[in-house]
């Protein structure tokens, strides 16, 4: 059976420790104009429900910096879109490409595809988790000097999908983890096998980030989430991070930001293009995190 990459669990302690330490050294030989061949000759197929900037031209170049091929599918230019059952696609493209990244919105869909796959699946996101972003944070704050497993990592904002892979990274590695957000809109443990022992979960912002190394937010109406947005926006607008809440952290705290970032809503500008935002950094880590996950999971 292939090894597939669905959730942030499925990767245990000493495989972040390689992937960390894949993605310098790729990282290190993209910036030489080094080749890195490791995938020549594959094809992987890419299918995406939902939009996508970073994650998607991240894994196409990454695809094609390790010597393979990519094929972007729109799931509406696919007899998906027609009504064909997850299975059967699974077990057509398992006939004719070496691995699938998909990005979909429902994490049943995905678990669907790898259990009728016999090529390795990596989640490029589903509402339930954002596993590849993740390793690509904390790859980032790992380069910035932090020791991830000793650090306290704040979020700010929705308990969503990159909450929720934080989550089961912190139950992993270790590292305090605090999420802050309104009520009612805090992470579902019971959806994600880990019982929360350990991380913190409050309404209040300012206990999350006190002490905290690293500040992370995310939008606050998330892509399926459009019809609340006028609640949310009233609901979330003290879970703002700007320089006040900024200044309760520990002394320079780096500030992340999955992107695409709604400057003025969950995160201030001046906070966003400040000295202690690392957000463009991890954006630039995802195309080299990308690259380590896909050896990990596609290489022989």
């Amino acid at each position: 059976m292939p090894r597939n990459f669905l959730r942030i669990s499925d990767i245990g302690k000493e495989d972040f420790e390689h992937l960390f330490r894949r993605s310098a050294e790729l990282k290190a030989a993209k910036k030489a104009a080094k080749a890195t061949h490791t995938l020549a000759g594959k094809s992987i197929a890419l299918i995406f429900e939902k939009l996508s900037t970073r994650t998607r031209v991240s894994f196409e170049v990454a695809i094609n910096d390790l010597g393979a091929n990519s094929l972007y599918l729109n799931p509406n230019d696919l007899q998906l879109g027609r009504g064909e059952t997850v299975e059967d696609t699974a077990k057509v493209l398992s006939s004719y490409v070496d691995g699938v990244i998909l990005r979909l919105f429902e994490q049943q869909k995905l678990e669907e595809f790898a259990r009728h796959s016999t090529i390795p699946v990596i989640n490029a996101l589903t509402d339930l988790e954002h596993p590849t972003q993740i390793v690509a944070d904390l790859f980032t704050i790992e380069e910035k000097g932090l020791d991830v497993g000793n650090m306290k990592l704040a979020f700010i904002g929705d308990g969503n999908n990159v909450a929720n892979s934080f989550i089961g990274a912190a139950a992993v590695l270790g590292f305090k983890l605090a999420i802050a957000t309104p009520r009612g809109y805090e992470p579902d443990f019971s959806s994600l096998g880990f019982s929360g022992e350990g991380v913190e979960v409050t309404n209040d912002p300012d206990e999350a980030v006190s002490g905290a190394d690293v500040i992370y937010t995310d939008v606050w109406v998330s892509m399926g989430q459009e019809e609340g947005t006028d609640k949310r926006m009233k609901m979330f607008r003290p879970y703002q991070v700007n320089g006040e809440l900024l200044a309760k952290a520990s002394k320079n705290a780096l500030v992340m930001h999955c992107l695409p970032a709604h400057r003025g809503e969950e995160i201030t500008a001046e906070v966003a293009d400040g000295p202690q935002s690392i957000i463009f950094d991890q954006a630039e880590n995802k195309l080299h995190a990308g690259k380590a996950i896909l050896e990990m999971f596609m290489k022989d």
